[in-house]
């Protein structure tokens, strides 16, 4: 998620930078950008919360917290790569340039889908637990 918000800082300046489109002073007056902003820092903080609540789960050994750790692994990844993507569209063509990081932000967060087990491998950790009676708390 560091990565992440780097991106969404880094779209944010990008955004604030003096360049005068269309009549306005810079990216950030137009509508569509400020409601990606708002998207996107919202889509981050509930990454941040599903995180730290899978991590509680696992540092209270909770029953479930391989499911919890497996759902949040594959939602924040599969979130610190959109961020990181939609982040960079901000920057439109210049986004993809070596002279902004961002470019290697979205680059490098792609691994993380599939280190450690894929994301299609945490969909079926998380489905084993729901679909066995044993573990699914179900009455």
């Amino acid at each position: 998620l560091g990565a992440a918000h780097r991106c969404l800082e880094e779209a944010i300046k990008y955004a604030l930078e003096p360049r005068e489109t269309f009549g306005k002073p810079n990216l950030g007056q137009f509508q569509n950008i400020q409601f990606e902003i708002a998207n996107l820092a919202a889509d981050l903080h509930c990454s941040r919360l599903l995180l730290r609540d899978a991590a509680t789960k696992l540092d209270d050994k909770h029953d479930q917290k391989t499911m919890y750790c497996a759902m949040a692994k594959k939602k924040v990844t599969d979130a610190g790569f959109d961020i990181c993507n939609r982040a960079l569209q901000i920057f439109g063509g210049y986004g993809y340039l070596a002279d902004y990081e961002i470019e290697r932000f979205v680059r490098d967060c792609r691994v993380h889908q599939i280190l450690e087990g894929t994301n299609e491998i945490m969909n079926l950790v998380v489905s084993r637990t729901l679909l066995d009676p044993q573990l699914n708390n179900i009455q």
